[in-house]
């Protein structure tokens, strides 16, 4: 199988902003959603965190409001994570939310709370289970320095572990109703620690899979992490900005870039390197300039509620986006070259003008010349003259010169109070 059919993508180009949201019983651990393998526990071990995971404070409709109001369009939320546990009611095994003291499907009510309020549903299915009692053993399996373990546990058939991956890819396909993405993670077929290899394509059998998902929901987004180039629909580089927009065999893809808020996805009480709101908002803007999506991960407790400072970042953007989202929803890269310490969107005849710093009263468009229709302040919908000058002419005392091919807009000296200030230009037809 080589040509791959394909997911509707219409949708997630224009939308931009997404939530992703890490939540289990990891979240009860309060250290990082790998706890499980960081401190090599058992599963044994690793039980307390099922029988206490209690989020009596659980309320997805001031979850997904919040997500409403920050911008984001859809949302992406662990069904199950590498630990194995399940926030789904899955017929195939009793290690899930209603066992626990939560006793409900929570992933249902999390679906119905974000569908609600408009957004799209995504849903994220770990390929690796620690607590399967078939997954093989490798180097990132939180057994993997236990040799008594391996050698016992070396007869584990992935083969029976995969049909249980499908059943319940199948489960999650066919309960939850229309799905709009689905997020597979991950593959890691390089990796060789002599006693065990990574896994990838042949142990999923990624083939079948896809094959699977599209015949249950054709539409359906697929993310590229199931080691089979090309049955991807998004590219989903993570904790880093590309620097441009990626391409694939020199052809421009679609993507999303997936980003914490400080330096762990599940709930970590310690992880204090807090990425700044304003830093967050101009990760969404670039990614935008360079034809891309922003998929911003929320880690809730073992409560259930999402922290303080995740809130103030949410509506931190939120404000912004209240004033700003035209130049991020439906847009995507420009040809133009922006002014430094700027960023370009752009919808059709319409080009936003992002200022990650305010400059001294005027700058220069290159290959605008002429070409400018009318300039506004998006935050107020106030007008900002526009013109172009002579590059022959001499600079003299107060006497300013023009740039070749360059428009020149006049802003004012004190920069507007948001964060980001952005400049709509129409561009003549």
């Amino acid at each position: 199988m080589t040509d791959y059919p394909h997911g509707d993508t219409s949708w997630f180009v224009h939308d931009r902003f997404g939530l992703f949201i890490h939540w289990g019983i990891f979240s009860t651990a309060g250290r990082h959603e790998q706890v499980m393998s960081r401190e090599k526990i058992t599963v044994e071990e690793y039980r307390k965190y099922f029988d206490h995971f209690d989020p009596d404070l659980f309320d997805p409709h001031s979850w997904a409001r919040e997500a409403k109001n920050a911008g984001m369009k859809y949302f992406v939320v662990t069904a199950k994570h590498h630990d194995g546990f399940c926030l789904f009611d899955s017929a195939l095994t009793d290690y899930k939310a209603t066992n626990t003291r939560a006793g409900r499907d929570l992933l249902r009510e999390i679906i119905d709370a974000f569908r609600a309020q408009g957004l799209r549903v995504g849903i994220y299915y770990s390929l690796l289970d620690w607590h399967h009692p078939e997954f093989p053993l490798d180097g990132r399996h939180p057994l993997r320095d236990d040799l008594e373990a391996r050698e016992r546990e070396k007869h584990r058939d992935i083969a029976k572990y995969r049909e249980y991956m499908f059943g319940q890819v199948r489960e999650l396909l066919t309960n939850y109703g229309h799905i709009d993405i689905l997020w597979l993670d991950f593959s890691y077929p390089h990796a060789d620690w002599r006693w065990a290899k990574g896994k990838g394509r042949d142990d999923w059998d990624s083939e079948s899979l896809v094959r699977l998902v599209r015949s249950l929901q054709p539409h359906v987004i697929l993310n590229d992490r199931l080691d089979l180039p090309g049955a991807g629909d998004i590219i989903t580089p993570e904790q880093f900005q590309p620097p441009e927009w990626p391409t694939v065999d020199g052809k421009r893809v679609v993507w999303e870039a997936c980003q914490t808020l400080n330096v762990s996805w599940g709930y970590d009480r310690e992880a204090l390197h807090w990425k700044s709101p304003d830093m967050l908002l101009r990760m969404l803007i670039d990614c935008v300039s360079k034809g891309g999506n922003f998929l911003l991960n929320v880690g809730p407790n073992g409560r259930g509620e999402f922290e303080p400072k995740a809130l103030e970042r949410l509506r931190f953007i939120g404000e912004w986006m209240r004033l700003h989202s035209r130049s991020i929803y439906g847009c995507t890269a420009s040809e133009y070259e922006p002014p430094p310490d700027c960023r370009y969107t752009q919808n059709g005849n319409r080009l936003y003008l992002h200022f990650f710093a305010w400059p001294y009263k005027h700058v220069y468009l290159k290959g605008l010349a002429g070409k400018v229709e009318y300039a506004q302040l998006l935050s107020d919908g106030s007008e900002i003259k526009h013109f172009n000058l002579d590059p022959a002419k001499q600079v003299h005392t107060s006497v300013m010169s023009g740039m070749p091919g360059a428009e020149i807009l006049e802003l004012p000296i004190i920069k507007p109070e948001v964060a980001v200030p952005v400049v709509e230009i129409f561009l003549k037809e």
